[in-house]
């Protein structure tokens, strides 16, 4: 979960009313932390993180990873988690104002070990917006910033001044930065200038799923 203005945004600047997105994904997957729901959709509005959205990678049946006794007790490998690795796609053409992939994939937290995790969350807040996107690609639509955040160590496949399209490879669904299981977060402002940015309203093909929606995507070539 993630990104954007450290500050409260520039008030005086005109804001985009909302960015209507592929999914960047194809296949089945949870949605989380909606602004359908709520907004702010994270509980805060730091980091621009008010109309930012999550999802999570599920198997045919909507189910990530089976809870064990042992997953409620301890920390999770990411790769057992049905989506790690899942191919991640451009949602919107542009130009790649920024990647990043050298961060770590960490342990996947349930049951008691996330309560731990949770308590750490501060620390990573005060680190700054990188610390909590993890590997991240970030595109630029004509003044919008879209993020794509939590990728895979070293699956990041484009770089900064590259120009998109919608359904190219970008990376791979992973466990960096502040998150508890694998899956992407999504999010949009206004501004490459990320301290004062603000946040701007996200649509996936001119509608926005629930908290609990499960997406089926379907099956979309990359163009590239």
């Amino acid at each position: 979960m993630r990104i954007s203005v450290i500050g409260p945004g520039d008030p005086g600047r005109s804001q985009a009313a909302s960015i209507d997105l592929e999914f960047p994904f194809t296949g089945r997957w949870l949605t989380q932390n909606s602004p359908a729901n709520r907004v702010p959709s994270h509980g805060t509005t730091m980091f621009g993180t008010s109309y930012a959205i999550d999802f999570v990678p599920v198997d045919d049946t909507g189910h990530t990873a089976p809870i064990t006794f042992g997953s409620l007790v301890r920390p999770e490998p990411p790769a057992r988690y049905p989506g790690f690795g899942r191919p991640l796609l451009a949602p919107i053409e542009g130009v790649v104002a920024g990647a990043h992939d050298a961060e770590a994939d960490h342990a996947a937290y349930r049951g008691l070990p996330s309560i731990g995790y949770a308590l750490t969350q501060r620390g990573r807040a005060e680190s700054g917006w990188r610390a909590l996107a993890g590997n991240h690609v970030l595109i630029d639509s004509d003044g919008v910033v879209v993020a794509v955040c939590h990728l895979q160590q070293g699956s990041v496949r484009v770089r900064a001044g590259q120009r998109v399209r919608i359904g190219d490879a970008i990376g791979r669904c992973g466990n960096s930065g502040n998150s508890t299981e694998p899956h992407v977060h999504v999010q949009a402002i206004d501004s490459r200038d990320i301290e004062r940015a603000n946040a701007v309203r996200l649509l996936f093909r001119g509608s926005l799923p629930r908290n609990g929606e499960i997406v089926d995507a379907g099956v979309r070539w990359p163009t590239g």
